[in-house]
């Protein structure tokens, strides 16, 4: 999937112009790439119009203006689009008691070992990225990569191949099917 360049951005005059829309358009497209895993744990796969609305984003709220710190903002959300032959997601933990949050991240220490993706009973399992997982503490955000077979790219385009994400760690396990509408969003991305 081809990354973003600041020639992708609308410049802020113009985002609030197309800002309404364009928000409209990524919550839609969000809505079949939206995974719950369990009760608490979401996977949001991540493109490159999920990426530019996040960019867009970050500029207006952050009133962010300089080419150069525009620059630096796309270079850090480019890495959330996927490579050819890869599904990039964003790992939420979620849970609304502030309470709880702290107790379940210490019991899910670990996670990154235990994420998949199951093609026809085949597992690949998740790259959490280095500079979101430490071995010893868990948040609540994470981001992650899954590196696709050409097999397992090919069952994402046919219809009648169970693909399911799946976590299996020892305090957290989830098992979620994928529809028939998520699997045809992710292969768009797989191209």
């Amino acid at each position: 999937m081809r990354k973003l360049t600041l020639a992708d951005l609308a410049d802020p005059i113009a985002y609030e112009r197309e800002r309404s829309a364009f928000r409209a358009r990524v919550i839609a497209l969000k809505q079949n790439r939206r995974v719950p895993v369990g009760d608490c744990i979401t996977l949001v796969f991540e493109n490159r119009e999920t990426s530019r609305f996040q960019i867009q984003e970050m500029c207006r709220v952050e009133q962010i203006v300089e080419p150069e710190a525009i620059q630096a903002e796309v270079d850090v959300y480019n890495t959330l689009i996927p490579d050819d032959g890869e599904l990039s997601a964003t790992f939420l933990v979620e849970l609304d008691d502030a309470q709880k949050i702290r107790e379940l991240l210490d019991r899910l220490v670990g996670v990154n070992e235990t994420v998949f993706l199951e093609v026809d009973g085949d597992r690949i399992q998740a790259r959490f990225d280095p500079g979101t997982y430490r071995e010893d503490r868990l948040a609540a955000v994470h981001y992650l990569r899954f590196r696709l077979t050409p097999e397992a790219v090919q069952a994402f385009k046919s219809d009648g191949r169970e693909i399911a994400l799946l976590i299996d760690h020892p305090n957290y396990r989830g098992r979620t099917v994928l529809s028939g509408e998520v699997r045809r969003a992710l292969a768009e991305d797989l191209g």
